[in-house]
């Protein structure tokens, strides 16, 4: 298995179940109702619409997605086990903590 698929497959493994990671919201999603948060939450885990546009380089690191009229994006990034370094083998999970960060689009 080549390094985009492994990670594709780490990354899709922790979008969909929130484990093996760190999930993080911003102020503004954090604001929501729970109901509506754990909605946007549970689009995020339920994203299946990657294409070459959305996921140039095949990992399922990025994800956007609308809820009430409003997008959020969800972006996974790949820190060393010490999170204050990236990670320079993202498709070791030995070596990477995923950082999964949730916004509202405004807040990017």
């Amino acid at each position: 298995m080549n390094n985009s698929a492994r990670i594709r497959e780490l990354n899709d493994a922790f979008r969909k179940s929130f484990v093996g990671g760190r999930v993080l919201l911003t102020a503004g999603v954090n604001a929501l109702e729970p109901s509506e948060r754990e909605a946007v939450l549970r689009k995020v885990r339920d994203f299946v619409s990657f294409d070459p546009d959305n996921d140039p380089y095949g990992e399922h690191d990025f994800v956007s997605v609308e809820h009430n009229n409003e997008r959020y994006f969800a972006k996974i990034d790949y820190y060393a086990p010490d999170l204050a370094h990236g990670s320079e083998e993202p498709a070791d999970p030995a070596k990477t903590v995923r950082v999964l960060t949730l916004m509202r689009a405004d807040e990017y």
